[in-house]
């Protein structure tokens, strides 16, 4: 899905740059270089843009079949946050190399903030929450030989589980990228 964005993407800059290109003459790198040839930035395709957050961590990007690929933000997998018992603040510890990923079957029906798995890392473990309501309908088995793909690409190849989406009006409740990030500098004030 993204290499077709990225496709369209390059095919429309090409045949913005294909009538100078074929004028008479050369251009130059500098010339090239210093003049807006491209209409799009390959920043309207960053890996993140689709990608929508819950206050868990927990990351989901929806794809066009309606499939959800759920997964825990590069906060999550750096950093987890505790309540501290005795006191009513939250604390930040590291979770440090993941070493255990406990998911759900294929087929388990989830309910948005539901509880489908945990992280285990040498230093602490961390439950993994359903961000919307739906079945499970794929894990990803290379994390049960290489749990570690979390901390590698937590966006991309460490993902943990795709499943339905049973409503999609529980995706207007999730933040965008931004909101996400503003998110994160308040709990860590």
């Amino acid at each position: 899905m993204a290499a077709c964005g990225l496709f369209r993407s390059l095919s429309s800059n090409f045949l913005t740059v294909l009538p100078s290109l074929t004028r008479s003459g050369t251009l130059s790198p500098l010339r090239l270089a210093s003049q807006p040839y491209f209409g799009r930035t390959l920043a309207t395709c960053r890996l993140t843009a689709a990608l929508k957050f819950t206050d868990k961590h927990e990351w989901i990007r929806v794809e066009a079949d309606g499939v959800g690929t759920i997964g825990i933000s590069k906060f999550a997998q750096v950093s987890f946050l505790v309540r501290v018992p005795a006191q009513t603040r939250t604390c930040r510890e590291a979770l440090g190399d993941v070493v255990y990923c406990g998911l759900p079957e294929v087929g388990t029906q989830l309910a948005r903030q539901d509880e489908f798995g945990a992280l285990e890392s040498v230093k602490a473990a961390s439950e993994l929450y359903s961000p919307l309501t739906g079945e499970v309908v794929e894990v990803n088995s290379l994390l049960a030989d290489n749990p570690g793909l979390v901390n590698k690409s937590c966006y991309k190849d460490g993902w943990l589980l795709k499943m339905t989406i049973g409503n999609p009006s529980e995706l207007d409740t999730l933040m965008d990228e931004a909101g996400y990030e503003r998110y994160i500098r308040s709990i860590e004030d």
